[in-house]
């Protein structure tokens, strides 16, 4: 109750006499409520003055530091069948371990001789390439046989043409003597003629000279046949000579079109026979297929496709392996606001779940059941869920991580920054200030040693 009214009621009661009042106005316990307001003002006072160190706040989980050992799926590159398992779920498999055994949906495949049968056709193509290159051969010995017959039918063509032209020569040398005895009959007949009409030579000498005249004549006629029959063996020759020359052309034509054909039939088994081989190779590998095995070692932790006879397309995922040798790293996300001050081989303090924990993220020294990182990696595109991924592995320095930590546990990380007081690092939350950005000395010889 205020005491405004005039009347003083504290003046006409004794309150003194009541309890509550007795405790209210004892003036021992103003003494020590105002010490230790006191002695509170003082501590909260220094303590502004005291060292707080700046942190960056995570939520991540347990992962491995390289991508081969983390946990991962097999899957089967061709599709098939399931026929039988090897292994149970939590099994420890060595690499190159069978899990399981496939076989085959595909009709083209079903066929248990294929490779036999596959290779009995390349065994035959080859057989059929040899056979081609034989035929080539022939052909071109073929070839060869009827240029030097054409050469020699040729030089003969050629002889007989320069016989022919000689005989022609000859001939003709012939027809001018014929033709110079028939000028001399002509004036021994003319000048016998003459001496008879004069009386100095009879008429059987006459007679005579005009018998040498027809016979010259005649041997003229003769001479020019056979200078006419030369001249037709030397075109018959030069015709000759054409046809062999067309002859040879053709037939060599035609050794030539069936040695080209023999070859363009072989390049083309090669080819069937390249392809067999193809089809070989890919057949044995696919055979190789049909065990699904360990890729590394490991624990194998669910088996995606389980019953025996179901069916899977290629590509589809089998089984989840858990490689059993790997190095433990944190997976952590930051705002992108924070990212220009996490530096490599920054400083990063580690509170796993299920590890009980007194956390004083501005005190680390002051914490317990902590354990210490560093920054291996930062990423540089930020993540689906709209922050960016930092990797943190242990610190060497720092007490080890629990061994019997397992890939996935979830993890909250503390990344420590600049030392500031107390009172600043109040100053700077109230106004929704970033923390202070600096770079490590650490962190700076480890880009340079990147570089």
């Amino acid at each position: 109750m205020l005491n405004i009214s005039p009347n003083k009621l504290n003046k006409k009661i004794d309150l003194s006499n009541y309890k509550a009042i007795t405790k209210v106005y004892n003036k021992k316990h103003y003494k020590h409520f105002n010490r230790f307001l006191k002695v509170f003002g003082v501590t909260a006072f220094v303590s502004l003055f005291l060292p707080w160190t700046q942190n960056i706040t995570g939520r991540g989980y347990l992962t491995t530091l390289t991508p081969e050992q983390r946990p991962q799926t097999i899957q089967s590159p061709i599709p098939g069948k399931i026929e039988e398992w090897y292994v149970r779920e939590g099994d420890s498999v060595a690499k190159g371990d069978t899990i399981l055994r496939i076989s085959e949906v595909k009709n083209e495949y079903f066929d248990p001789d294929l490779l036999s049968r596959t290779n009995q056709q390349i065994v035959a193509k080859s057989s059929a390439v040899t056979s081609y290159k034989e035929k080539v051969k022939a052909l071109n010995n073929q070839v060869q046989a009827l240029a030097n017959e054409r050469q020699l039918k040729i030089q003969q063509a050629k002889n007989k043409l320069l016989q022919s032209k000689l005989k022609v020569q000859s001939d003709s040398i012939d027809l001018e003597a014929a033709k110079t005895n028939i000028k001399i009959a002509q004036r021994q007949f003319d000048r016998t003629t003459q001496l008879e009409s004069e009386g100095l030579k009879a008429v059987t000498d006459v007679e005579e000279k005009r018998l040498k005249l027809q016979e010259t004549q005649a041997k003229l006629i003769s001479q020019e046949n056979k200078l006419l029959a030369s001249k037709n063996e030397v075109i018959n020759a030069q015709v000759e000579l054409s046809r062999i020359h067309n002859e040879y052309a053709n037939k060599i034509s035609k050794a030539q079109s069936d040695k080209f054909t023999a070859q363009s039939n072989q390049f083309d088994t090669e080819a069937q026979v390249t392809k067999l081989e193809n089809d070989y190779t890919n057949y044995s590998i696919r055979t190789g297929m049909y065990y699904i095995r360990a890729p590394q070692s490991g624990y194998l932790n669910k088996a995606i496709k389980a019953g025996v006879g179901e069916t899977f397309k290629e590509g589809e995922q089998l089984i989840n392996i858990m490689p059993s040798n790997y190095d433990m790293a944190v997976e952590t996300f930051i705002e992108p606001i924070d990212l220009p001050l996490i530096n490599i081989g920054e400083s990063v303090r580690l509170r796993f779940d299920g590890w009980p924990a007194i956390i004083f993220s501005g005190w680390p020294n002051a914490s317990t059941g902590t354990y210490g990182g560093k920054v291996v990696a930062v990423e540089t595109f930020i993540s689906d869920n709209g922050r960016y991924r930092v990797l943190v592995s242990p610190d060497p320095e720092e007490e080890p991580w629990p061994d019997a930590l397992r890939i996935g546990t979830g993890v909250n990380t503390f990344a420590l920054l600049n030392d500031v007081p107390i009172w600043y690092e109040l100053w700077r939350k109230l106004n929704g200030f970033p923390p202070d950005f600096y770079n490590p000395d650490n962190a700076s010889t480890t880009k340079t040693a990147k570089k």
